[in-house]
């Protein structure tokens, strides 16, 4: 039994840097055609020059994989320079609330501030598009709802500005997508695989600890739904998070999910499940085509076969732990 998918798109991506960066990018490169590549390095990709930099020696490692680098949002961002990324190239805001996450710090401490609502207004007026880290800084579990409030204000002042949030993990955020037409977001595997009791149901799984947290069954059931009937306004984000374990085997343990080599093999193995494979195209590549509009791809086909794949367990001597979450059924037969 096989499968083929057309421009496989990750709609959320942590690539890293350095040595880090150079293990990984194959992981992505070589079955995804594009990615949108996240901003939240040691330095902030804060200003345009950075951010095509930074995009330019991905392309180079990988050229035949499209890097879709967002930029950091900060308020010092202006009609300037918002007008001269657009012009070459750049299209992605993304909001990082200060302290929600990795390399956060210089996120936004005041999002609905004068300031920030002008550089949103005129992001809104060149025709970027706002990835969210959408959660506040309160309890763990209600972050994302908390943050809701949020949305509510910058989806009705900005209306013809697209709100991606990312890694939806919380049912209650589905009503916005049915509230707001300029609300979408992303999926990513984790979420749609496991629960808080992966987590911490029995010992604790420092490889599953992300932000947002897993949430219940309940919220798990409720997302996969949308992915497994492609729901419109969802695409796929793997949100894969790669750290070290001496980031992740530590009293202070980073959040993130290194979910990369999984990504085709899982998604296929949890869309065969629940008899939905014939959604998962749409789900991994068409929604994301069409809600960001995306044209001028690298054109690839790949072809899955239903065999176990054979994946290492770690990278980088040991340094790099592959989680192995959910059970893998599919493996790559050609690229």
């Amino acid at each position: 039994m096989q499968i083929t998918l057309n421009n496989p798109l990750d709609m959320h991506l942590h690539l890293r840097e350095g040595a880090l960066l150079k293990a990984i990018l194959p992981f992505s490169a070589v079955p995804f055609s594009a990615a949108v590549v996240m901003p939240n390095l040691s330095t902030p990709l804060s200003t345009p020059a950075l951010a095509l930099e930074y995009q330019a020696q991905i392309a180079t490692l990988a050229p035949r994989f499209k890097p879709l680098v967002a930029l950091y949002l900060n308020d010092q961002l202006d009609k300037e320079s918002l007008q001269s990324a657009k012009e070459q190239g750049l299209f992605l805001l993304k909001l990082y609330p200060k302290n929600a996450t990795t390399n956060s710090v210089q996120g936004v401490g005041d999002i609905l501030s004068p300031k920030i609502l002008e550089i949103l207004q005129v992001a809104q007026d060149l025709g970027f598009i706002l990835c969210v880290h959408a959660e506040s800084t309160g309890f763990v579990l209600e972050r994302e709802f908390e943050f809701h409030t949020t949305i509510h204000t910058l989806a009705a002042t900005f209306k013809n500005l697209k709100i991606i949030l990312e890694h939806m993990s919380d049912r209650r955020s589905i009503a916005l997508l049915e509230q707001y037409p300029n609300i979408y977001a992303t999926l990513t595997l984790h979420h749609l695989a496991l629960n808080l009791d992966a987590l911490a149901g029995g010992a604790l799984l420092p490889h599953l600890f992300c932000k947002p947290l897993l949430k219940t069954p309940k919220d798990q059931q409720a997302l996969l739904e949308l992915a497994l009937t492609a729901h419109k306004k969802v695409s796929f984000g793997s949100d894969s998070a790669p750290h070290l374990t001496g980031t992740k085997h530590t009293y202070s343990c980073a959040a993130g999910v290194f979910s990369a080599p999984l990504l085709l093999s899982g998604l296929c193995t949890l869309f065969e499940q629940h008899n939905a494979l014939e959604h998962l195209q749409d789900f991994i590549s068409t929604n994301a085509m069409r809600i960001y509009g995306l044209t001028d791809l690298p054109q690839k086909s790949i072809t899955l076969e239903r065999k176990p794949p054979n994946l290492p367990n770690f990278l980088l001597n040991g340094d790099l732990i592959i989680p192995h979450f959910i059970p893998l059924e599919w493996r790559i037969q050609s690229t």
